[in-house]
């Protein structure tokens, strides 16, 4: 069985690919335009403390996203064992 999860409940250094953005249609757009699309893979660089913003790195760019935006991101996790670039 496949085990979804959000990038706003990915650990810090844990990676995973894109499934889908569930969003309305701006903020797919936004995600669009800064890589966040299905198929991407990003990695969590760092979590701010008390529901803060998230940095994740797509590619080679790094992004700093609000919660709130993250938790529409659906993601496969990359098993443990790959580890993340």
């Amino acid at each position: 069985m496949t085990q979804y999860s959000t990038l706003s409940t990915l650990p810090a250094g844990r990676c995973g690919t894109i499934v889908r953005v569930d969003a309305d249609a701006d903020l797919a757009a936004r995600m669009r335009a800064l890589g966040l699309m299905p198929g991407r893979r990003v990695k969590v660089i760092r979590r701010s403390p008390f529901q803060g913003p998230i940095q994740v790195r797509a590619g080679q760019t790094d992004l700093i996203i609000r919660r709130r935006e993250a938790a529409a991101i659906q993601l496969l996790p990359c098993p443990v064992e790959i580890g993340c670039a």
